[in-house]
């Protein structure tokens, strides 16, 4: 009788152990932002076959689903208008019951890239955020923004769950959000007065390749995937990998769009650039169902910076251009210019500390495109082309985005004009004339100008703007 009822506890207990628990994926934590006036997505696991309930506090409405024969369930809910108040979702199936509690309805954003999207308020060894202090020791604001920081980790295979939770803004948790990435949030909530939500998902030195699945990779032929060959690799640079442990996890997250910082690591490169920029855009909408572009990406140009080690070849300057022309060629795409947000001595580093505007004119992107804030400039001038004027002397250049002027004719920095010999020197006048939208520049120094080029360097900031204080874009030009 001993012996029988022994062998039906461990039939019982063989029976519990090979059940699998209801869970809700790793993203979906107390306090987590869903998106506002969509069908948001919510998924987890349970036994294969099991009927899996979830109920929204917001709505009293239940969405059932069953779990497939992996046991990954999946429901989508219906989400209101965004606003302050908490509300809850609870999970029921399998016999258990879970609720998430703390739940706002606002604007969900996932960014991600390398360290400079990475970088927290807290700043690096050495590298600190602009005017920080000020906004880690604000009041709290959890309500307001709250970001899923997703762990730099690698993985060989797909990863389902992260350890990470859902955190709203305060003084422990804004010392280790992103910076761009809090200063784009803080932009949004002051204009909207909703909750934001962050999904945080950057790896410092990342490239391309990093964030692309390895079946795309294999098309590649100057990418090595053999095991031995990616171990040997410095870890910032290997393929696939943060993919698979970092992107897979919160992939599916049902976002507003995307906001992208990167491109050092692939310096050198820009000739790949936008062909693998285009892909990547592709891939990552494809994996949020979005075939028609809706979702909008928005990259940040790289910022001044003196490549080592030293070449004559101003390969930054080049990967910008790249950078520029991807933003023209993927829909739903655009681009914000930071080549005014260095100082001198910052020249050897490649983490420069005024985050703050870099969010900010991220911010101003989507509000103009995506919030209905239509009139309000979020486009840096650029440079259309370059004509030779009356004055032999003098070349014009036509910008884009300036029909209110521009910041200056003095003192302009970055700004030079070459002869036919292919020397270049300062620009010493400038004028932007109203009518024609042309400024107007010349040098002492060439009297011949054949050639005009704009922060054209690894390390050549500039201080031209148009009226609004967007900076112009980096260019080179030849008279046409």
């Amino acid at each position: 009788m001993k012996r029988l009822i022994a062998s039906i506890a461990m039939m019982l207990l063989l029976c519990a152990a090979s059940e699998a628990k209801l869970t809700v994926s790793s993203i979906f934590t107390d306090s987590m932002v869903l998106q506002q006036n969509t069908e948001a997505a919510i998924w987890g696991k349970a036994d294969a076959g099991s009927q899996i309930t979830v109920t929204t506090s917001w709505n009293g409405k239940s969405y059932r689903a069953k779990t497939d024969s992996d046991g990954r369930w999946e429901v989508k809910v219906a989400t209101p208008a965004g606003s302050y108040k908490p509300y809850s979702v609870t999970v029921k199936g399998n016999g258990g019951t879970i609720t998430l509690n703390d739940v706002l309805i606002g604007e969900v954003w996932l960014a991600s890239g390398q360290s400079n999207m990475q970088m927290p308020m807290n700043g690096f060894f050495n590298c600190p955020v602009e005017n920080a202090m000020e906004y880690i020791c604000a009041p709290a604001a959890r309500e307001k923004i709250r970001m899923f920081n997703v762990p730099a980790i690698q993985s060989y295979e797909p990863l389902e769950d992260v350890d990470a939770v859902w955190r709203g803004a305060d003084y422990d948790s804004r010392k280790w959000m992103s910076a761009v990435a809090y200063f784009f949030a803080l932009e949004l909530n002051q204009m909207l007065d909703i909750p934001v939500g962050i999904v945080s998902c950057a790896y410092g030195g990342a490239r391309i390749e990093s964030w692309l699945p390895k079946d795309i990779l294999e098309t590649y032929p100057d990418e090595d995937l053999s095991r031995e060959t990616i171990e040997s690799m410095i870890h910032y640079h290997r393929p696939y990998l943060m993919y698979n442990a970092m992107l897979s996890p919160v992939m599916g997250y049902t976002i507003k769009g995307f906001i992208w910082y990167q491109g050092c690591s692939n310096v050198g490169k820009h000739d790949q650039f936008c062909d693998r920029m285009s892909t990547l855009v592709s891939h990552w909408r494809e994996c949020w169902e979005d075939s028609e572009a809706k979702l909008p990406f928005y990259m940040v140009e790289l910022a001044p910076y003196r490549n080592k080690p030293y070449t004559e070849t101003p390969y930054f300057a080049l990967l910008r251009q790249a950078q520029h022309e991807t933003a023209h060629t993927i829909p739903n795409c655009a681009i914000a210019v930071t080549n005014d947000l260095v100082e001198s001595y910052e020249q050897d580093n490649i983490h420069p500390a005024k985050k703050k505007e870099v969010g900010e004119r991220l911010a101003y992107l989507a509000l103009n495109r995506d919030y209905g804030y239509g009139s309000l400039p979020c486009y840096s001038p650029e440079a259309v082309k370059c004509i030779r004027l009356a004055n032999d002397c003098e070349l014009g250049v036509e910008l884009t985005h300036c029909d209110n002027g521009m910041n200056r004719w003095r003192e302009i920095e970055g700004l030079e004009v070459a002869g036919s010999e292919g020397i270049f020197y300062p620009v010493t006048f400038a004028y932007f004339e109203w009518e024609t939208k042309i400024l107007r520049i010349r040098s002492e120094f060439v009297h011949d100008p054949c050639e005009v080029r704009y922060g054209w360097g690894d390390f050549k900031p500039g201080n031209l703007k148009n009226v609004e204080g967007l900076p112009v874009a980096p260019f080179r030009l030849k008279v046409e």
